[in-house]
């Protein structure tokens, strides 16, 4: 079984576009978490979760809504809540808040904290299992963050694509979509071969300019695009 795995898309539907059409096909989907925050698309990104064959994209994806976990960034928008937030994070928190209709911020509320997909083999967390807002970063992967005989562990967050094989399983973090730190521009991505219990890490350039002019005309802070370019 091939699995899709994506995480911290952030409102930036040029650069999920770009996964999704750049993804092998799959069977299925999972995502782990943020979906809105930071860039001027929130409504279309949670729409993509609901449907990701709507978009206008040739994808080999299913066409069914995506497991996807509570980020901090969702829930801040949905609940209200804060998350240390600087201020080109808060500016996305509002302008998502400002956009997003009621049937956006009701699936967004309503989304887990934590998930099991695929017979229980696949864990999906946003930060880490015992703390969704924890960064994990990828010098912390260990066997030990695999509970109760998940195969796999998926985690989002840190934006820095990783992954370990062990003895035990798998833990990976995918990458963002929508805004890398780990200083490579291109949008990541990965696949996860769960008969095989082995991770295929992908990237995908995309149009970032397009993305840093709809920054601008939203009235978002201008770092927000800039920054795509360094993978930051």
């Amino acid at each position: 079984m091939q699995v899709g795995v994506v995480s911290d898309v952030h409102g930036n539907l040029v650069a999920l576009e770009a996964v999704l059409a750049d993804m092998p096909a799959v069977d299925a989907l999972v995502n782990a978490g943020d979906v809105v925050g930071y860039n001027p698309w929130p409504a279309a990104c949670v729409e993509a979760m609901w449907d990701p064959t709507a978009l206008d994209v040739e994808a080999s994806v299913p066409g069914e809504p995506v497991p996807t976990v509570l980020g901090n960034h969702d829930r801040a928008v949905a609940e209200g809540s804060g998350f240390r937030f600087n201020a080109m994070a808060s500016a996305g928190v509002d302008y998502a808040r400002e956009a997003l209709d009621a049937a956006h911020l009701d699936w967004l509320a309503e989304l887990p904290a934590e998930r099991r997909a695929f017979d229980d083999r696949v864990h999906v967390v946003h930060g880490h299992p015992d703390d969704p807002d924890r960064y994990t970063r990828p010098h912390e992967f260990d066997p030990d963050l695999l509970r109760d005989g998940a195969d796999v562990l998926v985690m989002g967050h840190t934006h820095v694509q990783h992954h370990e094989v062990y003895d035990e399983g798998v833990v990976l973090n995918p990458g963002s979509v929508g805004q890398p730190r780990d200083g490579d521009p291109r949008a990541a991505y990965a696949v996860l071969d769960l008969d095989a219990l082995a991770v295929e890490e992908h990237r995908v350039a995309y149009d970032v300019d397009r993305v840093r002019e709809a920054v601008e005309a939203a009235d978002l802070p201008a770092r927000i695009g800039t920054r795509l370019a360094e993978g930051r």
